[in-house]
């Protein structure tokens, strides 16, 4: 089967050659003068368009932006994990397995007519111009702080604008209602995230507290919150459920009890991602970094009881708990 020819050309200097695109079952490694950035992106961009192409990958062809999107959250965590630990070659792939779900997503809206990769470049291209006045313009940011506000105050404008600029807030304003500065917050998002920029949006209406202390005793009261509610539950009282036979011995919850301790729980969530806000620290990451550590610490505790022959189910509390202080004291530096 013939390949299909892609032409490239230097941007300065050098000739043009011809790259034939990959056959369906091997990538063909062309050995070929490609200086420019962008022709490497036009390279990426053919290859994906080749895959999706009748003739193409059958499994690439039979995706849909509903099928791909698992694969786009997948990536974006194997980034993160990357970049968490230092391995700079590793995220240099994976930064390319991202990049993948923006060509596919584009290739499959351009074959149904609604956008192309052109658009989101060109559209990125202008909205880094346009909220960058103090670069590109003559607006006078010199701190992050002023660029944060300067980038907030252009994200609003671009809102009201696309929902309908000033008639539409002429409208809202004698129907008595108004477009809420929390829209545009994605529900999708993971819910530590969403709580987050949700908390930003509205700290940066003047709604936050005015020292870390106020959020110190908004976690005290949500946790007395929490404990009134359990007085409640049912004798024994709130047991571990991790073990013996699935169900045994499990204490049934009444339903508006379960949802109110639900609540609960979830405003002391939110707390502490207010928390994290108000310390500048991304609670996405800093659990993520937590849960490696536990894991870590675990792993290592399995691995000496598995050198006594043993299993940390057939270890007693006292001494599982004697592992864990040894395992931390493990990792403290010297």
């Amino acid at each position: 089967m013939e390949s299909s020819i892609l032409p490239f050309s230097p941007a300065s200097g050098g000739k043009s050659c011809e790259l034939p695109l990959p056959l369906l079952s091997t990538v063909v490694y062309i050995s070929c003068l490609m200086p420019a950035t962008g022709e490497r992106f036009e390279r990426a961009v053919a290859i994906m368009r080749r895959l999706r192409a009748p003739g193409g990958c059958p499994w690439d062809r039979e995706q849909t932006f509903d099928s791909i999107k698992p694969y786009t959250l997948e990536e974006t965590y194997e980034v993160l994990e990357a970049i968490d630990h230092r391995d700079w070659p590793e995220l240099a792939g994976e930064l390319g397995d991202l990049l993948l779900q923006v060509l596919f997503y584009a290739e499959m809206a351009e074959e149904q007519g609604s956008f192309s990769i052109d658009d989101v470049i060109e559209r990125l291209s202008t909205k880094l111009v346009t909220r960058h006045p103090h670069v590109f313009g003559d607006v006078k940011a010199d701190t992050s702080a002023e660029v944060k506000r300067n980038w907030e105050a252009l994200k609003a404008e671009e809102r009201r604008k696309r929902d309908g600029g000033d008639r539409a807030a002429d409208e809202n304003a004698a129907s008595g209602t108004a477009k809420s500065i929390l829209a545009g917050v994605s529900s999708a998002m993971p819910a530590l995230l969403e709580a987050h920029k949700l908390s930003s949006r509205a700290a940066g209406a003047g709604f936050d507290w005015p020292n870390i202390d106020g959020l110190f005793d908004k976690l005290r009261e949500e946790t007395d919150e929490l404990r009134e509610n359990l007085k409640e539950f049912p004798e024994p009282g709130p047991r571990p459920q991790g073990l013996g036979v699935a169900g045994s011995g499990r204490v049934e919850i009444p339903q508006k009890l379960q949802e109110r301790l639900e609540e609960e729980v979830g405003d002391l969530f939110f707390v502490l991602v207010n928390m994290a806000r108000y310390l500048a620290v991304d609670p996405e990451s800093a659990l993520r970094k937590t849960n490696r550590k536990f894991k870590r610490r675990f792993q290592w505790m399995e691995e000496r009881l598995h050198q006594a022959g043993r299993s940390a189910d057939k270890a007693s509390m006292e001494e599982l708990e004697a592992l864990w202080q040894r395992a931390k004291a493990e990792e403290k530096p010297a």
